[in-house]
């Protein structure tokens, strides 16, 4: 089954080009384009089978990718968001990334990342190159006021932080609950435990978790 993408870029000439050299890769079909948040989201509205992926720029007039990226986490959950932008702040980065993102690439990034990217999205639902894993480890992480000794503003059972580790090296569930001799329902579990603790809202913000508090370390 191929894996459906949506582009959003208000560029038209470099969206044309996104498009066509994605469409050229086998497994990929490009299932819509839109040139600003507010179009995107009203031809969601109307399709019948949603993307798997979305590739979104930020700067874009109407919605651009901050807010567009807020509202697709909320309204359309199961679709995986990619930021491609121009901007290299860190700040940014893990601010896209702690509101829903999947991963964060530059613009100029090589054909080869982009399709790394979209792949190990598809799969895991994240995507860590060394930008993300920069702004994951310097950005101030704001933690509630009962932060632990160890500086995790939580507490994680030892299960749940073997399982966290586990996510970080890109498992699946059924391959974790392999490893562990446990059920995928109980990884499920430990999953939606892990994400309601630390208030993430997606695997790629636990990944973000993990690394900014050193429980993994890439």
């Amino acid at each position: 089954m191929a894996i459906r993408i949506a582009l959003v870029d208000d560029h038209t000439l470099f969206r044309q080009s996104l498009a066509h050299l994605l469409q050229l890769q086998q497994g990929f079909k490009i299932a819509m384009e839109a040139s600003s948040g507010i179009d995107f989201l009203a031809q969601l509205a109307q399709c019948s089978e949603l993307p798997d992926i979305t590739l979104i720029d930020i700067d874009m007039p109407g919605m651009n990718g901050i807010e567009l990226n807020e509202k697709l986490h909320d309204l359309y959950p199961t679709i995986r968001v990619i930021v491609l932008s121009i901007y290299t702040q860190e700040r940014i980065i893990a601010k896209m990334i702690m509101a829903g993102a999947s991963t964060y690439l530059f613009k100029n990034c090589e054909q080869e990342e982009l399709i790394q990217a979209v792949h190990a999205v598809y799969k895991t639902g994240f995507y860590v190159n060394k930008a993300v894993f920069a702004a994951m480890q310097n950005v101030k992480h704001n933690t509630s006021p009962n932060v632990k000794l160890t500086n995790i503003p939580v507490h994680l059972t030892n299960r749940e932080t073997e399982i966290l580790r586990l996510i970080c090296q890109e498992h699946s569930n059924p391959e974790i609950a392999e490893m562990l001799f446990l059920s995928v329902r109980t990884v499920e579990g430990h999953r939606n435990s892990l994400l309601l603790k630390t208030g993430c809202k997606n695997t790629a913000g636990l990944v973000l978790f993990a690394i900014r508090f050193s429980i993994f370390v890439a």
